[in-house]
């Protein structure tokens, strides 16, 4: 019998739960930053205060923070009761894009509140993690090749986001009859939430163990990533090097779909909105809320693959491109797919506009910063135009110029 997909799980609700309580509590400190900062009349600018108030001002706030604690706290009682009897049947498509899209925006916060919605990293084939033993992987997959694809998604994705318009490029790429070697296709499912280096290195062991284990001889191993997938792919492929994994060894080819390598605008533009708010004690509350996006979101802001890119640093402060440079992997083959909305004949415009979140610069490694610039030659370089950062997942033009860069050489 067929098990019907869930749209909710019973942990769904605890991680709901949590999460609105959180809200509470954020906004209602947010509201008493206001009213300390506004009831001392201070000047346009300068730094806000953000002590909790006192006195009567200060009891009623630290009361409806508790009495919200205290009534999520018996909200999760009830769940515990309900949960088990919502966990048997298989996960809906829609409850995973939802989960993931929260990963994307609040995924650290997710992890660090111990929330049962921040998703773990695994290894996934039909939206199923695989058991990484030769003897799970071998009853996982039967028909294993020693050709193996790893698909990385992007922000706010997940695995199951592959499929788009009834199209997977990794279904595809294991079907095509161009290759006498068929691919063999593992998706990875990741909190696109987390910082980009945190994600990177978790990546490095999970494919060490998943080689390790392989059920039949490693013949090589390609990567195909998406947007920040590929960020992941590269840190991944740092830190596998300074571990000494094998792995890295095998990687022969990665192709990078709209991958930010140095950044969004958008984030850029948020972090200055952001340092704006913050300079008036009047709007520096609001500022609070820019503070919410994740560290995976503020690592887009130049690209980031590193931990030195973050660690001990105020990410939300306004500072310049401070990454640390990491090449391309050594031996490997990577391509660079971008796309464009604009027609052909659009020129620097075109190039600017990009996709409508990653410019086109960026998505081909290119960098005024000869020490940032990645070196991918003009021929492993392509551009869709007339296409959106989405359209890279579905569109006939994009699998075939994959395909062109996968096929075996002569």
């Amino acid at each position: 019998m067929v098990r019907k997909a869930q749209h909710v799980r019973g942990s769904d609700l605890h991680g709901y739960s949590r999460l609105a309580v959180d809200a509470v509590i954020g906004l209602t400190r947010l509201v008493e930053t206001m009213h300390l900062n506004i009831a001392r009349v201070p000047g346009v600018l300068g730094k806000p205060m953000e002590k909790p108030a006192g006195g009567i001002t200060g009891l009623v706030y630290r009361t409806i923070r508790g009495v919200t604690r205290l009534v999520g706290g018996g909200i999760d009682a009830l769940l515990a009761q309900v949960s088990p009897l919502l966990e048997e049947e298989p996960s809906s498509v829609a409850r995973e894009s939802l989960v993931a899209a929260l990963n994307g925006v609040l995924g650290d916060h997710l992890l660090e509140t111990g929330n049962p919605l921040a998703i773990p990293m695994r290894l996934r084939r039909d939206g199923q993690a695989l058991e990484l033993t030769r003897e799970g992987l071998a009853g996982a997959i039967p028909q294993a090749t020693g050709n193996i694809l790893v698909l990385l998604h992007g922000l706010c994705r997940s695995d199951l986001q592959w499929r788009r318009n009834g199209h997977d490029h990794g279904e595809s790429l294991a079907s095509d009859a161009a290759f006498a070697a068929p691919f063999t296709p593992v998706y990875l499912h990741y909190n696109s939430g987390l910082h980009v280096s945190t994600n990177g290195r978790a990546f490095a062991g999970l494919m060490e163990a998943m080689c390790e284990a392989w059920p039949v001889p490693v013949a090589g191993v390609t990567i195909v990533a998406h947007s920040m997938g590929g960020l992941v792919a590269r840190s991944a492929c740092h830190y596998g090097n300074a571990a000494g994994h094998h792995w890295t060894g095998r990687l022969r080819r990665i192709a990078f779909l709209g991958t930010p390598h140095h950044g969004v605008p958008l984030e850029r533009g948020g972090n200055w909105v952001n340092a704006v708010l913050d300079s008036s004690p009047y709007t520096g509350a609001f500022a609070r809320l820019g503070r919410i996006r994740s560290a995976g979101i503020t690592d887009l802001r130049y690209g980031g693959l590193l931990d030195e890119d973050w660690r001990d640093r105020d990410r939300f402060a306004r500072s310049g491109d401070e990454r640390v440079a990491v090449p391309l992997p050594e031996g490997v083959e990577c391509y660079a797919l971008a796309a464009s909305f604009a027609r052909r004949q659009a020129g620097r415009s075109g190039a600017l506009l990009g996709d409508g979140l990653v410019p086109v610069p960026s998505a081909l490694g290119q960098h005024p910063d000869a020490a940032l610039c990645l070196p991918i030659p003009e021929s492993r370089m392509w551009i869709g135009y007339g296409m959106g950062h989405l359209d890279l997942l579905d569109r006939r033009e994009v699998y075939e110029r994959i395909r062109d860069c996968l096929a075996p050489r002569a």
